[in-house]
């Protein structure tokens, strides 16, 4: 147990404090059936000694055991020297699965964005795993690689959500095998974080500094509560000046939705539209290729994407090469050049928040909601699928924090000013 007790000392995923209890409940598991340090444990062991706690002790104590357990069996494995890199002679086999994972990502339209960073997901477990080829690839690769995530590379758990949902794709669609259960595998503490979220004042400092199709862009995604990605993959049929509103298509969780457009902008985005109007014709005059259409539209209206109504709202004003097909022609404009030009207009406004563009998205919801509107409307203009996202934005809601005045005001009213 002294290894044990100096290893969670080393990655600091429990707290110094809480060592001596980690220790506590694993000495007691292993007494309890009777083991030595080194003994084979099975999940139906661990939830039976589990099952027992529950019966004297708070159901908090009895997960903390559960995870002391399965830090000691990560430990031991990692002790033993099962994933250290050894000569990998299956690189042939990674390269051909590496493949089929893209082919199996395409045939079920996942996007560009998804497919690298499954690919990620999937070259950091080969790296875990060498030596190992991915048709030996079992159960306790899994676990024991989502719980390396955890315990020494420290990552989020939404990033080991992420890791989790790639490398079970690759388990399922490559390998075509079930990981049956990971319960054994240490997950990563969700901690809740509030959003940053701009006044008013500071989103019009923020937009003073800003011009052009970069300022129309700022504006969208706060008026209509955008992602990023969302006001990139805007397209001209997408906006409705009549109904004043916009659809989002194929937003996050594959859902379309609609959202609000606000009226001082109309003009100005229609102006913008003549603009891009003419690069629409430009690009029709020299022949060039129409754009990308998503899944299977492409091949079956194949001159669609010539079209006017299927054209992006803002274009790149240079041409580039389809990742995917290969074709040379227009993309909508990059995401690094409005993130870029955004973090100049926050420094310039003096603003000491860690704004990004997605701040604003963050602020549209609360500063809606200090307006008076349901959570529920919020609710659907994000395109939230669980009122509980939502929900995070009444903890920085100012009209939450109203009437709330500091005892240490109330101590000085009436009397003079004192020193502090």
């Amino acid at each position: 147990m002294k290894k044990f007790e100096e290893y969670l000392n080393l990655v600091k995923i429990v707290h110094k404090d809480k060592i001596p209890y980690y220790i506590s409940w694993v000495s007691r598991f292993l007494a309890y059936h009777h083991k030595e340090n080194d003994d084979s444990v099975n999940p139906d062991e661990i939830d039976k000694f589990a099952h027992d706690l529950g019966k004297t002790y708070e159901e908090w104590q009895v997960n903390q055991a559960k995870d002391a357990i399965r830090l000691y069996l990560f430990f031991r494995t990692k002790d033993s020297g099962d994933h250290i890199a050894k000569e990998n002679e299956a690189g042939t086999e990674w390269k051909q699965v590496t493949e089929e994972m893209v082919n199996a990502l395409r045939l079920r339209h996942r996007s560009l964005s998804t497919e690298k960073t499954y690919l990620y997901w999937m070259r950091m477990l080969h790296q875990y795993s060498k030596g190992v080829s991915p048709q030996s690839l079992n159960n306790s690769h899994f676990t024991k690689f989502i719980t390396y995530l955890a315990v020494e590379r420290k990552v989020s758990a939404s990033t080991q959500n992420q890791a989790f949902n790639a490398i079970l794709f690759f388990y399922r669609h490559v390998l075509d095998k079930d990981i049956g259960d990971v319960s054994g595998a240490v997950r990563a503490k969700y901690k809740r974080r509030l959003p940053v979220v701009l006044t008013k004042q500071e989103v019009f400092q923020i937009l003073e500094h800003l011009e052009g199709d970069i300022l129309l862009m700022c504006k969208l995604i706060y008026g209509c509560g955008l992602r990023l990605k969302e006001c990139l993959n805007l397209r001209v049929k997408d906006i409705d000046f009549a109904q004043n509103c916009l659809t989002i298509r194929s937003g996050k969780g594959d859902k379309d939705r609609q959202t609000v457009l606000p009226e001082i902008i109309k003009n100005v985005l229609q102006k913008h539209l003549e603009k891009v109007r003419t690069l629409y014709e430009r690009d029709r005059t020299d022949n060039l290729p129409g754009i990308y259409l998503p899944d299977a539209l492409g091949r079956k209206y194949p001159n669609a994407g010539k079209e006017w109504i299927w054209q992006w709202v803002f274009p790149s004003q240079s041409l580039s090469v389809d990742p995917i097909s290969k074709t040379v022609r227009r993309h909508h404009a990059y995401p690094d050049r409005l993130q870029k030009r955004f973090g100049d207009a926050v420094r310039k406004a003096d603003i000491v928040k860690r704004a990004t563009i997605h701040t604003l998205r963050h602020s549209f919801a609360t500063h809606l909601l200090e307006g008076g509107y349901d959570i529920r409307t919020i609710q659907e203009l994000l395109g939230h699928a669980n009122l509980q996202t939502t929900m995070i934005y009444t903890h920085v809601a100012q009209k939450n924090k109203l009437g709330v005045k500091s005892p240490l005001d109330n101590i000085y009213t009436g009397t003079t000013e004192r020193r502090m």
